[in-house]
């Protein structure tokens, strides 16, 4: 194997709300305040947990999920000091005096001016989440000390706490807005290296009366460094299949997984966006090197329907300073982002052409979310590290101005965009160890913030974040929405005799939960997007059952399979880490990590199963 109306600056940094005056009020706690009644949980083992903003460094580690057992111990401080929640008045497009920067010391100056890393925290604490398999429900790999999250969600603060060596954050993403495949595609047969094969007799053998059929899967088949490598999308584009790992971007069938084009890449793929152009363009991030100095600067453009590369160049670096963090790639229309620490740039899909850079002020984008908007986070410059002033901006994909801007409390972070119309972000406060979920209306207003009921300790799954100083705001799953209502799954439920949680629905307008459905007894769900004003999830295979493909009403119910992956072959189906998407009518479930323990093993790892009737 081969190695983010004018206000006066309150005291203590430039760009921070005054308090704000007749703000929603979310829940309010009970006695003892500020924090809210929860049974007290287990204090975090190891070193006192953080959560570093953008641009400070994260060590690798682990942070299982929700649920895992759970000690008496002390909850933090709550979420209402002063102010509830991340809730702020909106600024102006950036919330403070525009203008020069002060001079900007080195990057370990002692000015803590946002996006210049400081000193190093042991991890970064970021809402669980659940992957397939025996260890669904151990989120976030963010590799070292052990962590602790406050889940703040209305009458509830839930913790979690992380233990130490699980080297695992899974994934699910949603296969939103996916273009349903045809029923009879083009195949080429391209090199025959990695190939998917029709199904052996063997795999279908044992399928009971109403099972689905596993159409084809596909090994590894490539010798990777020594820690394995991510996986790298999937996109669906008409009849193609794609994903990147490695050094290389390839198609497969939908119908049969044969391989119809691969890309190779000069050095390791190391960034990608969640979604493509309509077209089916795509950007993504490839190392300017194969050595350990190299930095992820190239970008590529693909056309996904044949493989073919279009323009390529370099990251316009502005400033010594820059490139030191990893970027995040995002794509609204036909613009890509190119999101890190302290400076952005976008260009045009289609030709590669630069739309904007960095912008002028004290408030600069450092991470994007694409899809039907372009949503960026801003993080703004103050005096104090430990007390950061984010915001969250629309941006006009083409001239990079912001359309609103929303400030939330100072000391609350931009963590993740789960959704982008309706727009749904989340928020957490490292240094009191808290996570909110905001709903914002068109206009960037406070719409919701979530709250759930008591007991109701919700997951997500966000991914192989293994990214250093950068942030990336795409690419959380285990989520759905429509236009009133957001879903989540709560973590898994181990009391009984086998794992089984609930996928909540809540009011956008409101923040309260809707109705509760539970998964199949014994089994796990979560949801991967909407189809036909359904919540499209995905029943998670068991020891002795196999996946399956379900819907649940909007109006709630009890979860209807739509696709049922046969018992037999559970084992196959259950992998470590994985990625489910559907469309039309199959099924895909895609490693979303590769690794083994010896070149042999990595080599015959199975990498991808398609279900279809």
């Amino acid at each position: 194997m081969t190695q983010p109306p004018s206000q006066q600056p309150p005291q203590g940094g430039f760009g921070a709300p005054q308090e704000p005056q007749g703000t929603p009020q979310p829940a309010q706690p009970q006695s003892p305040p500020p924090a809210p009644p929860q049974t007290p949980p287990a204090p975090p083992q190891g070193p006192p947990p953080a959560q570093p903003g953008y641009g400070y460094p994260q060590a690798p580690g682990t942070q299982p999920g929700y649920g895992y057992p759970q000690a008496p111990g002390q909850p933090a401080a709550g979420p209402y000091a002063q102010q509830p929640g991340p809730y702020a008045p909106q600024p102006g497009p950036y919330g403070a005096p525009s203008g020069p920067y002060a001079q900007q010391p080195g990057p370990y100056g002692q000015q803590p001016g946002y996006g210049y890393p400081q000193q190093q925290y042991p991890g970064a604490p970021a809402p669980g989440g659940s992957g397939g398999g025996p260890f669904k429900g151990k989120p976030a790999v963010i590799i070292g000390a052990a962590l602790a999250v406050v889940l703040v969600v209305g009458g509830g603060i839930f913790f979690a706490t992380s233990g130490g060596d699980d080297e695992k954050k899974p994934v699910s993403t949603s296969s939103s807005g996916a273009p349903g495949p045809s029923a009879s595609p083009t195949v080429d047969q391209g090199d025959g290296k990695g190939d998917g094969r029709q199904a052996d007799d063997d795999l279908n053998a044992g399928r009971k009366p109403g099972e689905a059929k596993v159409l084809w899967l596909t090994k590894n088949g490539i010798d990777l460094p020594r820690n394995g490598a991510d996986v790298y999308g999937p996109w669906i584009v008409g009849d193609t299949l794609v994903k990147g790992m490695y050094r290389s971007v390839t198609g497969y069938s939908v119908s049969d997984g044969k391989q119809k084009w691969n890309l190779p890449l000069p050095a390791d793929m190391c960034a990608a966006p969640g979604t493509a152009t309509a077209d089916g363009k795509i950007v993504i991030g490839v190392m300017n090197g194969t050595t350990d100095k190299a930095d992820c600067s190239e970008l590529q453009m693909i056309d996904l329907n044949t493989g073919k590369p279009g323009w390529k160049k370099s990251v316009k670096k502005n400033g010594t300073w820059d490139l030191m963090s990893d970027i995040g790639l995002a794509i609204s229309g036909d613009t890509v982002t190119v999101g890190r620490t302290s400076n952005s740039n976008a260009y045009k899909v289609s030709d590669g052409t630069e739309l904007f850079g960095k912008p002028a002020g004290n408030c600069q984008p450092f991470a994007f979310a694409g899809g039907p908007k372009l949503i960026a986070a801003a993080s703004c410059r103050t005096d104090d590290v430990k007390n950061p002033q984010h915001q969250v901006q629309e941006i006009d994909p083409v001239t990079g101005k912001a359309k609103w801007t929303y400030q939330p409390k100072r000391g609350w972070e931009i963590d993740k965009v789960y959704s982008v119309s309706p727009l749904v972000v989340s928020l957490t406060q490292r240094e009191e160890k808290k996570w909110g979920i905001l709903a914002l209306k068109e206009n960037g207003t406070l719409r919701s913030q979530l709250t759930s009921d008591k007991g109701d300790k919700l997951s997500v799954d966000c991914g192989h974040d293994f990214s250093i100083f950068g942030q990336q705001l795409e690419g959380c799953g285990g989520l759905a929405a429509d236009a009133n209502s957001f879903y989540m799954m709560t973590e898994d439920d181990t009391s009984g005799s086998a794992r089984t949680n609930k996928v909540i629905a809540f009011d956008l307008n409101t923040g309260k939960t809707k109705w509760k459905a539970a998964a199949p007894a014994g089994r796990t769900m979560k949801p991967l997007r909407m189809e036909g004003g359904n919540v499209l999830v995905y029943l998670e295979p068991s020891y002795d059952k196999g996946g399956a493909i379900a819907s649940i009403a909007a109006t709630g119910g009890a979860p209807e399979v739509l696709l049922q992956h046969p018992d037999s072959t559970t084992q196959i189906e259950n992998f470590f880490s994985s990625k489910t998407l559907y469309a039309g009518g199959r099924s895909f479930v895609v490693s979303d990590r590769v690794s083994a323990g010896s070149d042999e093993e990595e080599k015959e790892q199975t990498t991808m199963m398609a279900f279809g009737k």
